[in-house]
């Protein structure tokens, strides 16, 4: 026995234990397990490159659609926000002219806001509208799509209460429990009208697009104008009549911008949407003051090599052009015009009869 190790000595009384049916003892505390012993599959643990590659920080290069680990764990439930600088000017042109509209439209004092612009899917946003309030459909006729106008109940009953000569300095009342009437459908649609008038006229210096006002709706169910997974661009509009407003949100899904996406990704270079007026207008002035050289074409020979080797200084080359006789004038190789030659003084002057088209003789 003094020949075995003790490890070989624990395994073989283990063995025996165990064919009487007694179990065999733990090991002591602070005992190293035997090195062949496997460890059950609670306790492995990743080494680097398995860490690695789940947090997708490999060195291999990935696509676009091969994404592990937490990266699909995150987009899973997120929308990633597509910046359109473009669309943010469109909304700031907005805010400006619906405040002038609905000044004149309220005949009070009304200021408008944004209070955010935020990109989510189409079904979470209907599952967050608050109820009770008017959602609008309405079409951008060019584009051939359609996007969402929700009005909150605080703005529909100020807004009635404006119109219908409520007091001033006193908040509008809410009646619960009860539908909307039609007096309060039919001011609601004539507001509506009146901000999709305004959001035309904010499209108009960077593409043609009309927004016609479709149905009203009151319950979001119908108001499905996309695939609840599609991603959307949402825009609150705060709207202040003194103490009195309420919050108009204006959804509109990438589906319906993609017509003009290429013009929404252009950045803003003043009024005149990514064109600069000034460096346009000094643009021109300089080549109005460009200086041109015009040549004559007095006259065309074909002569031999050895004719025209053969000149020497002092010899004449007679022009068959003569006086009256059509030439043409060019700059460079480009021939801009038909003249006549003539004679005005002493020196040599050809009158411009027409222009000539853009091709090379």
């Amino acid at each position: 026995m003094s020949g075995q190790s003790e490890e070989e000595m624990a395994a073989a009384w283990a063995e025996a234990m165990e064919q009487e049916g007694t179990p065999a003892p733990t090991p002591e505390a602070g005992a190293a397990p035997a090195p062949d012993a496997a460890a059950p599959d609670s306790a492995r643990v990743l080494n680097q490159a398995e860490i690695d590659s789940l947090l997708g920080f490999g060195g291999e290069e990935k696509t676009e659609d091969q994404q592990t680990g937490i990266e699909r764990i995150v987009s899973a439930g997120l929308i990633s926000y597509e910046r359109l600088p473009m669309l943010e000017i469109v909304f700031d042109r907005l805010v400006r002219i619906t405040s002038t509209s609905l000044r004149n439209f309220t005949s009070d004092n009304v200021e408008v806001s944004i209070d955010g612009i935020i990109s989510l899917r189409f079904g979470d946003y209907l599952n967050s509208v608050p109820l009770p309030a008017m959602l609008a459909v309405f079409k951008v006729e060019e584009w051939d799509n359609f996007g969402l106008l929700v009005v909150d109940s605080p703005l529909i009953y100020s807004v009635v209460d404006v119109l219908l000569g409520g007091r001033r300095g006193t908040a509008a009342m809410r009646i619960e429990g009860r539908p909307y009437t039609t007096i309060e459908r039919t001011l609601v649609e004539r507001l509506i009208t009146v901000v999709l008038a305004d959001l035309t006229t904010a499209f108009a210096p960077l593409s043609e697009a009309t927004f016609r006002f479709e149905r009203l709706e009151v319950n979001p169910r119908f108001a499905a104008i996309s695939r609840l997974s599609n991603a959307c661009v949402l825009v609150r509009l705060r709207i202040d009549m003194e103490d009195r407003g309420g919050r108009v949100e204006l959804l509109l899904p990438y589906a319906t911008l993609e017509p003009v996406r290429e013009l929404l990704l252009q950045q803003f270079m003043g009024e005149k949407f990514g064109r600069d007026s000034i460096w346009e207008s000094h643009l021109a002035e300089q080549l109005r003051h460009t200086e041109l050289s015009l040549d004559v074409v007095l006259d065309e020979q074909t002569m031999p090599l050895s004719a025209v080797t053969g000149l020497r200084r002092g010899d004449c080359i007679t022009l068959g052009t003569a006086p009256g006789s059509p030439v043409r004038l060019r700059c460079g190789d480009v021939p801009l015009f038909d003249a006549e030659l003539g004679r005005r003084e002493s020196r040599l002057a050809v009158r411009i009869l027409r222009e000539v088209s853009g091709q090379q003789d």
